[in-house]
């Protein structure tokens, strides 16, 4: 009897849950979405301030963002 209690307080719970969430968007990861709208170019020309010195090597690693590996120019 107690586990027929427990599900029936479960699906209680996930009705409030959905009822209480119908109006907001739901959240995507997909890289093609409309949220993923602010990113730049890279290179110092595209940034809004533009650091004194640029190397290779900043621009190896500006250009490798945001991937996990390094750039191969060390």
């Amino acid at each position: 009897m107690g586990l027929i209690k427990m599900a029936a307080v479960g699906a209680v719970g996930y009705a409030l849950y959905k009822y209480a969430t119908r109006d907001k968007e739901p959240q995507s990861a997909y890289a093609g979405d409309a949220h993923f709208t602010n990113v730049r170019d890279a290179g110092p020309e595209n940034m809004e301030s533009a650091p004194k010195r640029w190397s290779k090597t900043d621009e190896a690693i500006d250009e490798s963002f945001p991937a996990s590996d390094p750039p191969g120019t060390y």
